[in-house]
């Protein structure tokens, strides 16, 4: 047998550069993978982090606690006009017996916390309607839907049941229709958006006081901080509604802090938003997974040729 030369045994051993049928499934795919993802993170604009933008046209209400003399005419007015169960008598509230709302109970008021005075301060709750809904953002079926002026509306001819609004909703507004055996629905203040001709929330128009205050919101606003600011003894230095969860239609002005009056703590921004951000991340860390793979299937083979040539 011919002994090699010592010019051919100095040379490297030939590298095989053949793919086999798997090895080229595996690198085509993480190419393909990268840049269909990639493509698919390029499409998502980082303005969906941002909460909706708020027009001229956006509607809200202005609620000032100082005003509220727990007369509860929002509660009949609202009872009436939407069909629901009229609630007596009027003393539960004065009694201590609070209200909660329900499937047919859109709007309550309730002595929260003490005033300056030493009395019981009463609060009208309803739904908010959010600048960014939460609700509307997880309901897989568009069963709830905000409308251009800023209503948030429930179409029960849509809704499965679900129940992910009430899930998702950051002050616990929706209520689901427990008594029903079929066709369970939900039920929360619609903003008399209803209406065939709109003209404000029937709950605005009974309040005697002057309590709430239906308009533009950015108006509404502007009136808030204006109050806020010739009457610092009256109110507290801040407008319930103005950041919260985004912002909401419905904005509070009050002589007590707000904590004290059961409302919700909640994060400045939407909800919503978080989940937007999460899906402009999302598309780069499985594009860099994608690409870490992809380098592992083209290098790991050679290794493993290599490991087996060395002696």
């Amino acid at each position: 047998m011919d002994r090699p030369t010592a010019q051919e045994s100095l040379a490297p051993a030939p590298i095989n550069t053949s793919l086999t049928r798997r090895q080229f499934l595996c690198r085509s795919t993480g190419i393909c993978a990268t840049a269909a993802v990639w493509a698919a993170g390029a499409r998502i604009p980082v303005s969906l982090a941002a909460s909706p933008a708020e027009g001229p046209d956006q509607i809200g209400v202005l609620v000032d606690l100082t005003r509220c003399i727990g007369c509860r005419a929002c509660v009949r007015a609202c009872d009436a006009q939407n069909h629901l169960p009229h609630s007596e008598p009027p003393k539960t509230v004065w009694q201590g017996s609070a209200e909660t709302l329900s499937f047919n109970r859109w709007t309550m008021v309730n002595l929260e916390g003490e005033a300056s005075g030493g009395r019981p301060v009463p609060v009208k709750q309803q739904c908010l309607h959010c600048l960014d809904p939460a609700c509307v953002s997880v309901c897989p079926v568009g069963a709830m839907r905000r409308l251009p002026s800023g209503a948030v509306v429930y179409r029960a001819d849509r809704c499965i049941g679900c129940r992910y609004c009430m899930l998702a909703c950051p002050f616990g507004i929706p209520k689901f229709e427990w008594s029903a055996s079929t066709a369970p629905t939900i039920g929360k203040c619609q903003f008399c958006a209803q209406q065939a001709v709109f003209s404000g929330p029937a709950c605005a128009a009974a309040c005697p006081t002057g309590t709430l205050k239906f308009g533009s919101r950015p108006q509404l606003l502007f009136e808030a901080k204006a109050r806020v600011h010739s009457r610092p003894d009256r109110y507290v230095g801040h407008i319930y509604g103005e950041h919260e969860a985004g912002g909401t239609a419905w904005m509070y002005l009050s002589g007590t802090p707000f904590d004290q009056l059961g409302f919700a703590k909640v994060p400045e921004r939407s909800l919503p938003s978080f989940t937007r951000m999460a899906l402009e991340i999302i598309p780069w860390i499985v594009t860099v997974l994608a690409v870490v793979l992809s380098a592992a299937s083209y290098c790991i083979p050679g290794r493993k040729q290599a490991a087996e040539k060395m002696p």
